[in-house]
């Protein structure tokens, strides 16, 4: 008498399985690639107007000033100006502030609205009267 074996329960992942896989992974890839710009512009942004304040600008001209000749040489930043800067005084310093929206397209027409917003104070600007 032969003994005849059950074939053990299948393991592993089927073809649908393999496919919801990859779309998924494809879709988080794109939206990777579209958004790492963005991402990177607020970033030197952010960078850029921490730089300026730390040198210690005095008056809210001059922080525009600054940031209009960072624009001349990093091309990377497009989104936003000098004019788009909100300049307040705070404490012995200033405070610059900044704020801006970015619509990155996923598929016509669907977008991605991203918000950025950022601030940078001057090293006195801590300090109370």
């Amino acid at each position: 008498m032969s003994q005849f074996r059950r074939p053990a329960a299948q393991r592993g992942a089927s073809l649908f399985g393999m496919l919801f896989l990859a779309i998924v992974v494809a879709f988080v890839l794109l939206m990777a690639v579209r958004v790492f710009p963005s991402v990177n512009e607020y970033l030197t942004i952010r960078k850029t107007i921490a730089e300026i304040m730390r040198k210690g600008p005095g008056s809210p001209s001059d922080v525009r000033s600054a940031f209009a000749k960072t624009i001349e040489i990093e091309y990377s930043i497009k989104t936003i100006g000098p004019q788009d800067l909100v300049i307040k005084p705070a404490g012995d310093g200033l405070r610059t502030e900044f704020a801006y929206n970015v619509e990155i397209p996923i598929v016509e027409p669907v977008f991605l609205l991203v918000k950025y917003a950022g601030s940078a104070s001057t090293p006195g600007a801590g300090r109370t009267p």
